[in-house]
């Protein structure tokens, strides 16, 4: 998907919402574990439900790895049925990968050529030879991970460096790489104060925003400091939206909270 194709769906929409598919096999409901394929069973229910509200849904690989072979057979699933289904939706591998260039070669071609999806999470620790493989499809992203929303990111990310915090150095240096126009980055809402000095150095890229709902960020703080004229933003809420209830209408509470945020996120862009 390029990224003019994700503009169009947002402003159709009026939408910039990201839904989470972090599945746990203890907080589904609980008739759901009776099915061949509980996960899948899971992620179509809310997809089915609310993707009239959302433009893109990220799977937490994870959550998925944690099952094992049936995990994985699950998240395949998912995709195929978000590819063949709602084709006009955005997909995010949230696999964190990077390592050496091949490995990352590997990898690259696991998730965006085989698996299908429109992009992936990328760690940028390694440096530019363990991203740039991620580039290297076209009409596909690699989201960059540049300041995080737990509590933790403090520990190196805005740790300075000649003078710049690091995570600055990690925005600056990667508009060098090769098809840096591929990039995404991943800024936590719980970090939404630093968003201004990050515009200054990417002011265009599509950030993806976690953290609004469950961690407490700030939905209005974000749009306020990081949107730019084609919106730029993809907010994800995961727990907020898909454990809204463990009924058996659990998907359509779902529905009913994802719901909500689009009609904030409406009211954003039209203040643009």
């Amino acid at each position: 998907m390029t990224t003019q194709d994700l503009i169009a769906q947002i402003r159709k929409k009026k939408s910039f919402l990201c839904i989470g598919l972090d599945p746990d096999l203890e907080k589904i409901p609980t008739y759901l574990l009776s099915e061949d394929d509980p996960i899948f069973s899971f992620n179509k229910a809310i997809i089915d439900a609310t993707h009239q509200f959302a433009v893109a849904y990220k799977p937490n690989t994870a959550f998925y790895e944690a099952c094992g072979r049936k995990g994985w057979k699950a998240l395949s699933r998912t995709i195929d049925y978000l590819n063949s289904n709602y084709p006009e939706i955005f997909t995010i591998a949230d696999a964190k990968r990077g390592d050496i260039g091949n490995t990352s070669s590997m990898y690259a071609k696991a998730f965006l050529h085989e698996m299908g999806f429109d992009s992936i999470t990328v760690a940028p620790y390694m440096g530019k030879d363990s991203v740039e493989p991620f580039l290297q499809f076209r009409d596909k992203h690699a989201i960059l991970l540049a300041l995080t929303s737990n509590e933790g990111a403090f520990d190196f990310q805005t740790l300075e460096t000649g003078g710049t915090q690091l995570y600055k150095k990690v925005l600056e240096v990667s508009r060098t790489w090769e098809n840096a126009e591929r990039l995404m980055y991943v800024v936590g809402a719980t970090k939404a104060e630093f968003l201004a000095e990050i515009r200054k150095i990417i002011p265009e890229s599509f950030l993806l925003v976690p953290g609004v709902g469950a961690q407490g960020g700030s939905l209005e703080e974000v749009c306020k400091y990081g949107m730019t004229k084609d919106i730029g933003l993809l907010v994800n809420s995961s727990r907020g939206i898909i454990y809204a209830s463990e009924t058996s209408n659990f998907a359509e509470i779902a529905a009913a909270k994802a719901e909500v945020l689009q009609r904030e996120m409406a009211v954003q862009i039209a203040n643009i």
